[in-house]
Parts: structure tokens; sequence; C-alpha cells
């Protein structure tokens, strides 16, 4: 309960101010934020991310950039939140039986900030291009689909990766509407994760690393299929993706197991709980060294020649494009401290708050933050294969294995 014994026990004193609809809400505008953040400060550094995903450019100097039209949506987005919570703190007041009575109130904002996703704004001058373009490659990755280079396959694989971010999130979407539609159920309770049974929260996390799961098969039988490129190899690094996503599975299914276990079956729970360690270190060091072996080119972890060569600086490669090196040391070093998040339940005196629901937001935020920082290498990464005209082992073109030539970036400059 978040340490306050004030509160009624079934509802903790952080959820009496901010409930869980409006902590998903917040994430959710915070995403948009973030995007034209990551817009605004890559075209500074002069890194075309639309090209890269195969988004139009704009046609004229009137047009809004694209940081600014996701700017504006993402204002949009926090007016209407905004005004929201107001409404419900000035009805509920921090009472706990309001509070559950009123929570038709942050249930209908993420009804409005659904629409404002969905519905045309021409009027309030937001562009319905960019959340189009949202929903149709969200559609189409729901199913693990992957469109060809020309199609924006880099912008599929983004998209996707950042789902994997929010599959705590998607899971408390979850238990908000299982919660919601329950009989006596409230939105606003204190949230209730086994919400439609045991197994149904853990099958919604997983499906983000399903979904990239199966769009690195996708791209492995693609380069089966194709003629044998050198520089593409046998698509070995596609299956080895796909084993990265695949270690999300087992840290789901233990932790769900620990949740169900008899207390008095101490040797069950023992096993569980070594099992679980297991996979959490498998899993996190595992994704922190694809984070910046192969999502980011860096040559931390490459052989002592290419690591210490006198053209880059020291594990880091030639181009840096972001910022200076200390940058990118001081991003390595969060990456590997916020993908080990879980290791707070490794000591005896965090354990007992990893379970308040201020500790579960506060981790949900971090690998929200984490994954924002890591758009912006992995973007500068793409930028810098496709401007180099040649195709690395790590970055593969799949439309050139029909026997064309390599593909070009649509920008014809290399000034980057």
């Amino acid at each position: 309960m978040d340490g306050d014994p004030a509160v009624e026990p079934q509802l903790d004193s952080f959820s009496l101010t901010f409930p869980l609809p409006y902590r998903i809400a917040f994430i959710v505008v915070l995403a948009v934020w973030g995007w034209g953040a990551n817009l605004h400060f890559l075209h500074i550094r002069k890194i075309d991310v639309p090209s890269l995903i195969r988004y139009p450019g704009r046609t004229n100097s009137s047009q809004l950039s694209h940081h600014h039209s996701a700017y504006r949506l993402a204002s949009l987005l926090s007016i209407a939140s905004g005004i929201s919570i107001l409404i419900f703190w000035m009805f509920a007041g921090r009472d706990p039986k309001r509070v559950i009575d009123y929570d038709w109130i942050p249930m209908t904002n993420l009804l409005v900030l659904a629409a404002l996703f969905a519905v045309p704004l021409r009027r309030l001058s937001v562009s319905h291009t960019g959340r189009s373009r949202l929903l149709w490659t969200l559609k189409r990755v729901s199913v693990g689909g992957l469109a060809e280079v020309k199609d924006g396959k880099f912008g599929d694989i983004l998209l996707a990766d950042v789902l994997t971010s929010y599959a705590k999130i998607l899971g408390d979407l979850y238990v908000c509407l299982c919660m919601f539609l329950t009989h006596n159920g409230s939105a606003t309770d204190r949230p209730d994760r086994r919400c439609g049974g045991d197994v149904i929260v853990p099958m919604v996390m997983a499906i983000p690393s399903a979904i990239r799961l199966r769009q690195c098969l996708i791209e492995y039988v693609r380069v089966r299929r194709a003629p044998y490129s050198a520089s593409v190899g046998w698509g070995g690094q596609h299956l080895a993706n796909a084993l990265k996503y695949s270690t999300a599975f087992p840290v789901i299914v233990l932790s769900a197991l620990m949740r169900n276990v008899d207390g008095k079956d101490k040797a069950a729970a023992t096993g569980l709980y070594r099992a679980w360690l297991v996979a959490c270190l498998v899993n996190s060091l595992y994704s922190f060294y694809w984070d910046v072996a192969k999502d980011w080119d860096l040559t931390l972890f490459s052989e002592a020649r290419v690591r210490n060569a006198p053209d880059h600086p020291f594990g880091l490669r030639r181009r840096l494009l972001i910022h200076k090196p200390g940058v990118y040391y001081a991003v390595i070093v969060m990456d590997l401290i916020l993908r080990c998040t879980w290791m707070v339940k490794l000591s005896p005196r965090l354990d007992h708050i990893s379970d308040f629901e201020s500790s579960i937001f506060l981790v949900q935020f971090l690998e929200v933050l984490r994954r924002w920082v890591w758009i912006f290498f992995r973007v500068e990464t793409e930028w810098i294969r496709n401007s180099s005209n040649g195709l690395g082992v790590d970055d593969i073109l799949m439309n050139n294995y029909l026997g064309g030539a390599a593909y070009e970036d649509d920008d014809d400059s290399d000034e980057v």
C-alpha cells in the first residue's frame, strides 16, 4: 500500500491520486512527446527519419515539420488527459469509495485518446496522415507482419521493438478493461492482475515479443529464399535475433508461476525463483549485448583489434552523429542498468517495495525512457548504414535479393 496505512487496504495511496487508467494514459501521451523529441533532435543532427521509414516528406515550406506535427498531437492528448484528471480529482477527492465509483471518468479519457488517434482533426490543424500511417503500421505488425524495405520495413521493426517496452503497459490496459467490464468491478480499484484468469495477463505481455520473433523468422525465410549474397550471409543473424526475443517468454511464464505457487511448498518456490533469476539474467544480458553490438553497431564486444582500432574511440565506431563519445559511454551504462531493474527484487531491503503500484509504475516509466534513448542511436545506426552506399553484415535489405542492385536511400546526399 505504498507504506501508507491510512488508506483502505484494497486501494493504495498512489492509486487514490493516480489510478491505473491515468497511468496508462500518461505513458501513451509521453510516448508521443518522446517521438516528437526523437524527430526533432535527429532533424537537427541532419538525420532524415521520414526517409528511413518511407514516410512522405514535406512538399513545401508552409507545411509543419514532422516533429512539430508530433508536438501538436501530443499537446492535444495532454490537454484532454489534463482536463479529465482534474475533473476526476474534483469528483473523487481521494476518497476510496468515490475513486472506485467514478472509474468511468478515466476510462472515458482512454476512449478519447484512442479517438484522437483515429479521427481526422484537420479543423484543429492536426495532420491525419501520420496517425493513419501509425494505425496501418500497427495493424500490420500486430500479427507479426513485416513490410518490404521500399514500403517501410525499418518503420515496422522500430514500432515492434517499441511495443516490447510497452508489454507491461499492455498488460495493465487489459487489466483496466477486465476490471471495468467485470460485474461489481472498477478500473480504479486496486489492480487485479489475475483478472480473467492466471494466464491472460502473461499472454498479453508476451504478444510484443511474439510479434518481433515472427518478424525475425520472416526475415530469415526471405534470406533463405533469395540468391546467396556474401554481404548478407545465410540469415543466421535473424535466428539469433529471434532467439533473443524468445528469452522473454521464460521470464513471463516463470513470473506468473511464482505468483501462483503455494507458499507452503518451499522447494517449489525456491526452484522457481532460481529458474526465474537465470531467465532474467539471460534475457537482460543477451538484450544488452544486442543493443550495443547489433542495434547500435558499436565495437565494445568485438575482438580487441576492432575494439581498439585507432580510427574510432574505444569500443565505439568511426562515425558518431548523435554527440561526443562520452554520451555513448553514458548511454551504454544506462542501458545496462535499466535492462536489469529486476535486480531490485534481489535486495531484502528493496524486495518488499517492488510490488507497490508506485514502484511498478516507476519501472514501466524507466523502461519507456530507456527505449526512447535507444531510438536515437538505433535510427542513427540505420542512417549510417544507408548513407554508406553499401550493405553491412548487420543491415539486411530484403528487396535486393531478387537480383537487383543494392538499395540506395532516397536522400542522394551523403552529408549527415
